[in-house]
């Protein structure tokens, strides 16, 4: 389970650093000119902390994985981690509209690549939990 946590780990990290780029890649310069001051303001205060959340994540799984797996505080952690990236993997199918991804190359593969993510990273952390994982 170790390995897992630690590629996790550098996934989660490399996901924060993407949250960089969001911006320039989606345009919000010009998507959010007509959004009032605060709600674009929100909306990169948000990323970012997402972002750190997300970067925080992964240097927990890469730095302390055994704590994780062996411990009551880190199967609680695991746990909480668990509903984090389960509700993550409904807001996939029910958060966003099959509109965005349907019948593009692109964006339908990044879908399904997020969605198996999810997923991993779910089951992941719901085996840690309920202690099966050592």
């Amino acid at each position: 389970m170790n390995r897992h946590l630690e590629l996790i780990g550098v996934v989660m990290i490399l996901l924060a650093l993407a949250h960089v780029f969001f911006p320039k890649y989606f345009g919000w310069k010009k998507e959010l000119a007509g959004l009032n001051l605060l709600a674009r303001q929100m909306m990169y205060v948000h990323t970012a902390f997402i972002a750190l959340a997300v970067l925080l994540m992964g240097v927990l799984c890469l730095t302390a994985p055994a704590d994780l797996v062996k411990t009551p505080l880190g199967r609680t952690l695991a746990l909480g981690l668990a509903i984090f990236w389960g509700c993550r993997l409904l807001v996939q199918f029910f958060g966003y509209s099959p509109k965005l991804w349907r019948g593009k190359r692109f964006e339908t593969s990044m879908h399904i690549l997020f969605t198996l993510l999810w997923i991993y990273l779910t089951a992941v952390f719901v085996v840690i939990a309920i202690g099966k994982g050592t």
